[in-house]
């Protein structure tokens, strides 16, 4: 990721509270929802669901 790009996300990140991690994993979430890529239901964060399947 370019700087300048990279630079824009840290301030959008910080003006909601969020990581840049945090940030990168709610815009993917967003828009894979806007594209039809993710049931409405679907759970936010897949590794919880990883955790009950394999017994955590």
């Amino acid at each position: 990721m370019d700087k300048r790009t990279y630079d824009a996300l840290e301030r959008w990140a910080a003006d909601e509270f969020r990581s840049i991690n945090g940030q990168i994993e709610y815009l993917l979430h967003q828009e894979l929802r806007k594209a039809g890529r993710l049931k409405a239901g679907a759970r936010s964060n897949p590794q919880k669901t990883n955790e009950k399947k394999s017994g955590k």
